[in-house]
């Protein structure tokens, strides 16, 4: 691009006669450079220069605009066009140009009038505005005249069948789109990826997967298709799995798009061995480090808890935006660091950056990590005020947390009462944890009623009852809870933790024999009760609802996810290893605490990222202070 400005600046200054060459050539070639950079800002002043711009500088700027997504100027530009005099008339790469725009709005309006003026001017038959037309009708919902207008063509390209595909993908249509690919007489690379991307956005991944696997053959489109399917329904593993089978058997090179779906999966899965070596890859191929790429990249050190890392990437990206500092700020919140968070915050403003609701929402977590009570509630305060960001639930919910892990109770549920909206199940259950943090039954049982009213399914308000009863000798009301738990079909989301070692994630569930190293894994735990039990640890047995012996629920506690994920990585690191595990669920405090003792028996350190933030154990304390 610096050379594109720099050709421009010397045109500028040494003009070339245009008896000798027609400023339109020069321009068309500009715009068109600028546009393969993204910057639409550039080619428009470009237009701008031209005394007479032709109808190739027309087209080129609004090809410029449209691509690029600037889809409401492209259809200004193209108004501008019609109504000037002395402008040249569209030919069909304007109305091709336009009509993208249109489908990008779903402005079915705006996309009449031109079909109109296509079919006035004669160019309804040309095979590209046609093709156009019906991509654009597609997107604005109208299926039936869509399929009228292909039915209509006397001459088709793969591109018509392409966009019929596509179409009855995207309202949901995918038998009608398998109906369409199977009478297909000629598919290209962007049927297939076409169909599997429809698949999986309506989360038929066997479908998907089946058809991948029937291709004769697959570039880098096909392969980011099924790794995006796979990763945007969080199917994690398999995404990472599809990725490795690329580098395996594909003979294909990732690009930046193939990266930015499998980074959000390996944050996910905590896999950060996989993630260094895409930043490797990333750096040995010198790929630019884009917004997308770059944000992606930052996302997973963070949330694989290299906040170091984050901000080593975060540095290097030539352009940031909102999302950018989120990642960075949200990152700080995970550990629980509130000042460094909102010392970012502020360097955020300083930018000239302006914050959203997931930056505040960031805040609020570090404030509610660090139980900084009255700072968060000043940032809550502020955010409509100062800043323009009007609270959603979501940070309603995270103001309740903060007082209700604080011991504010009544605080917590009078700022549920001033609610502009209605509670939720996540209000109700913050308010929840709270009540049972400081054992208050009472108010507990209340605030249980509520989240059954509005979700009869909800497993945390069942066994929160049920070690109500059980604390207050109330077995048989207990035991009465689990059975009307089981009678309606309530299931508790089960415990999963994640750990990877050798450059493979490995999955864990409570009480897990799957494993190959079952035999080797319990045996660790038993080694390590036994130490742990010297170090002074005591299992808290209360955790555990069923009516069994102490005993019994002792070996209950010991098979719990976390565990044996911890288990697993002692017996698979060398000494002296960083223990990472991933738990999809809040870790339970029998497991907090066995982290603490085993992090002093073993001499290692144990990151655990649980659903609500990092838990870093070392030599026997957490930097959670005990307070998550």
């Amino acid at each position: 691009m610096a050379q594109v400005l720099q050709i421009q600046a010397q045109l500028i200054t040494s003009p070339i006669p245009s008896s000798v060459v027609d400023p339109n050539l020069i321009a068309v070639k500009l715009i068109g450079a600028c546009a393969d950079h993204a910057n639409v800002r550039q080619a428009a002043l470009i237009f701008a220069h031209l005394a007479s711009p032709n109808i190739f500088a027309h087209n080129a700027t609004l090809k410029a605009l449209a691509q690029n997504s600037h889809w409401f100027h492209a259809i200004q530009f193209f108004n501008h066009q019609v109504s000037s005099p002395n402008a040249p008339n569209p030919d069909e790469f304007t109305f091709t140009s336009v009509l993208k725009a249109c489908a990008g709005l779903a402005h079915v309006v705006n996309g009449q009038k031109i079909h109109a003026m296509v079919t006035k001017q004669g160019f309804e038959s040309n095979l590209f505005v046609r093709n156009s037309l019906i991509d654009m009708y597609f997107k604005a919902g109208y299926l039936l005249l869509a399929r009228h207008l292909f039915d209509e063509m006397f001459v088709r390209d793969v591109v018509s069948w392409n966009t019929l595909v596509s179409g009855y993908c995207l309202c949901g249509c995918a038998d009608d789109a398998r109906w369409v690919f199977d009478r297909m007489r000629e598919k290209n690379f962007v049927s297939w990826s076409t169909l599997i991307s429809g698949y999986a956005r309506m989360g038929r991944l066997e479908d998907a997967r089946r058809l991948f696997d029937e291709m004769p053959e697959r570039n880098v489109v096909c392969w980011n298709a099924m790794i995006a399917g796979y990763a945007q329904n969080e199917k994690y593993s398999d995404a990472i799995e599809v990725f490795r089978m690329m580098q395996q058997f594909g003979g294909v090179v990732p690009n930046d798009v193939t990266l930015v779906s499998v980074l959000p999966a390996c944050a996910h899965l905590g896999a950060l061995d996989l993630g260094k070596w895409i930043d490797g890859f990333i750096s040995r191929r010198e790929m630019a480090l884009g917004l997308f790429l770059g944000n992606a990249l930052a996302d997973m050190y963070a949330k694989c808890g290299c906040i170091t890392e984050a901000r080593r990437v975060f540095n290097k990206m030539e352009e940031r935006d909102v999302i950018s500092w989120s990642i960075i700020i949200c990152g700080l919140a995970m550990y629980g660091h509130a000042d460094e968070a909102f010392g970012c915050f502020y360097e955020m403003l300083d930018c000239g950056e302006k914050p959203n609701d997931v930056v505040f929402m960031g805040l609020l977590t570090a404030c509610t990590h660090a139980g900084l009570v009255k700072k968060g509630l000043n940032c809550f305060n502020t955010m409509d005020k100062e800043y323009g960001v009007s609270p959603k639930v979501e940070h309603y919910g995270c103001v309740v947390d903060l007082l209700s892990r604080a011991g504010e109770l009544d605080k917590a549920e009078d700022m549920i009462s001033s609610m502009p909206m209605k509670p939720n199940v996540i209000i109700w259950g913050a308010l929840l944890g709270g009540c049972r943090i400081y054992r208050d039954s009472g108010r507990g049982q209340r605030v249980v009623q509520h989240i059954l009213e509005l979700d009869s399914d909800h497993s945390g308000s069942y066994v929160y009852l049920a070690n109500v009863y059980s604390s207050m000798g109330r077995l048989d009301d207990a035991a009465k809870c689990r059975l009307r738990m089981r009678e309606n079909g309530v299931l508790k989301t089960p415990g999963c933790s994640w750990i990877e070692v050798d450059n493979t994630v490995h999955e864990f569930f409570m009480g897990d024999l799957s494993h190959p190293e079952s035999n080797k894994i319990y045996s660790m735990i038993r080694e390590l009760m036994w130490k742990m039990k010297l170090a002074g640890y005591k299992p808290k047995t209360d955790l555990v609802v069923h009516s069994i012996d102490e005993e019994e629920k002792e070996d209950a506690l010991s098979i719990h996810s976390e565990k044996l994920a911890i288990a697993f990585g002692l017996i698979s690191t060398s000494e002296g290893t960083t223990i990472r595990v991933v738990k999809n669920l809040r870790i339970c405090n029998d497991c907090h605490d066995a982290a603490k003792i085993i992090s002093g028996i073993v001499k290692r350190e144990i990151i655990v990222r649980d659903r609500s933030r990092f838990h870093h154990f070392k030599d026997g304390v957490c930097s959670c202070s005990d307070y998550w």
